[in-house]
């Protein structure tokens, strides 16, 4: 996404329009689903990979309803009658030192790097010549870990004794503060310590199921949310942090950062 104008519009269903079949639907549906429903709203090819989306959005819920903010460059529109769609002129004005309250739902990640199997290696580096790309580094690849998962596997947390292991909320914060504390700097920005909030950690199952225990067996994506408040420090690099997203997963609901001034 890039350019000088943006559209933020907030979407939700007319009541009436939607029969019981619609909202069982609706509320079935995963990220990857919620991105297909807001992809009809865009005149954008079918073909187009969701992995390159041309908007940001995130899902709420607001008196039972489903409810999405979306960032957009054109505006959304509908012609099925079933949505409510109010869109708004996005042009942030920021200064150094500005004072923002915040709401990011974020995929938080650490990257390392893995040793490929040979026949892996060999077959990466015939793609990637194929289509034009760097083969650099070819014996080995980059694996992202969520950290909420990754604090627990440190930790032991589930041979830790019930009575000296901490709560999973309390994970999930230390390990969210830390993540998002890490990109300050690439965002422009510093987050008040004492007004963060991170919960919310959920692994969503993409693909494949879920076994006895709840665990995904396919494709998962973990997402956790922030809230609190921020001070600007240098625009020019805050101001593509808010139109570009934070993060990965872009295209299934992460990396939008809602932000309203303080007084």
């Amino acid at each position: 996404m890039s350019g000088d104008a943006y559209c933020l519009s907030r979407i939700s269903p007319v009541r009436e329009a939607f029969e019981h079949k619609d909202w069982v639907a609706i509320g079935g549906l995963d990220p990857y689903g919620q991105h297909k429903l807001l992809w009809q709203l865009f005149d954008l090819p079918r073909t187009s990979s969701p992995e390159q989306t041309a908007f940001l959005f995130r899902s709420e819920l607001s008196d039972g309803l489903p409810l999405f903010y979306v960032l957009s460059r054109v505006a959304p529109h509908d012609t099925s009658g079933k949505w409510l769609i109010d869109p708004r002129e996005y042009r942030p004005d920021l200064r150094a030192g500005d004072r923002l309250a915040f709401k990011l739902r974020a995929n938080p990640v650490s990257l390392a790097k893995k040793e490929r199997e040979p026949s892996e290696a060999e077959s990466w580096r015939k793609n990637r010549e194929k289509n034009g790309l760097s083969v650099r580094d070819v014996t080995r690849k980059r694996i992202r870990h969520d950290v909420v998962m990754d604090a627990k596997q440190r930790m032991g947390w589930k041979d830790l004794p019930p009575d000296e292991r901490p709560s999973l909320a309390h994970v999930a914060y230390e390990a969210g503060s830390c993540w998002i504390r890490e990109k300050e700097a690439r965002m422009g920005c510093q987050i008040e310590p004492g007004r963060l909030h991170v919960d919310g950690h959920f692994v969503h199952c993409l693909k494949g199921r879920r076994d006895e225990k709840g665990n995904c067996r396919g494709i998962a994506l973990s997402t956790l949310d922030f809230e609190g408040e921020l001070s600007v420090t240098d625009p020019e690099i805050f101001l593509p942090a808010l139109l570009n997203g934070i993060g990965p997963a872009k295209a299934f609901g992460c990396g939008l950062l809602l932000v309203r001034r303080l007084e």
